[in-house]
């Protein structure tokens, strides 16, 4: 039985007073893409930098593949695409430099890129479909090329664990098929894909199964059966009786 590809257990997470994470546990596959739902404040960002290490939890664990979010890390195995408030966009990066990035573990301590690096780098800024904005300063681009950037960031590194916070929110249509059709692509290739979304008529295309959170985990499973209404009033708040109870 193979090691899956994520497994938390257990995680609470406190920032001071504010509870973010009330002993979220959850298991995925390798070769899937899952899509997280919940309300703003349900704890999705705070799971996402809990997965790769940038949040350490009050109790609970993490793994990925088996290893501790910072053993993974140095692999270069897991990529994350946070929120665009989480990034400096002024900062003189040109999107070449961002996408390279992702190479730097495989760089040593020069971080000197060889040539396998840079062919690594334009092939993921061609899947993409960014080449002809390499050298633009990553500021300049739209919402959804800024994006797109950050999964080529992945692509580029080997990631074979791509957590997306979010990474709808505010693109074009092409950047949303691009991403949709890329991150498909990559589950195919055998990638676990994690993907925060707002947009829940597109999330049975797009993701193999759904969790719903509200600082905890209420439901994994099809999307076509986390996304009942019923279970929908659950994670945002809404008082709603189980049908059950009121036949």
């Amino acid at each position: 039985m193979s090691t899956p590809a994520i497994v938390v257990d257990g995680v609470t997470v406190h920032y001071g007073d504010v509870l973010a994470l009330d002993g979220a546990s959850l298991t995925l596959e390798r070769g899937r893409v899952c899509g997280l739902v919940g309300m703003n404040g349900s704890g999705k960002s705070t799971l996402f930098k809990t997965i790769v290490g940038m949040v350490r939890p009050d109790t609970g664990s993490v793994l990925i593949d088996g290893m501790s979010p910072a053993r993974v890390r140095k692999t270069g195995a897991v990529g994350y695409v946070p929120q665009s408030e989480d990034v400096d966009w002024g900062f003189p990066l040109s999107v070449r430099d961002v996408v390279m990035t992702g190479r730097y573990g495989k760089m040593g301590l020069t971080r000197r890129p060889k040539p396998a690096d840079h062919l690594a780098v334009d092939e993921a800024l061609e899947r993409v479909e960014l080449s002809e904005y390499a050298d633009r300063q990553i500021g300049q681009l739209s919402g959804g090329q800024k994006k797109r950037t950050f999964v080529a960031r992945g692509i580029a590194q080997g990631a074979t664990t791509l957590l997306l916070d979010e990474p709808f929110a505010g693109v074009d249509k092409r950047s949303e098929a691009t991403i949709t059709r890329l991150l498909r692509e990559l589950a195919s290739d055998g990638a676990t894909i994690l993907v925060s979304t707002h947009d829940l008529h597109a999330l049975p295309s797009l993701a193999d199964e759904a969790i719903l959170l509200m600082r905890r985990v209420l439901m994994h499973g099809p999307p076509g059966e986390v996304l009942r209404p019923e279970n929908l009033a659950r994670a945002f708040g809404l008082d709603v009786m189980d049908r059950s109870e009121t036949q």
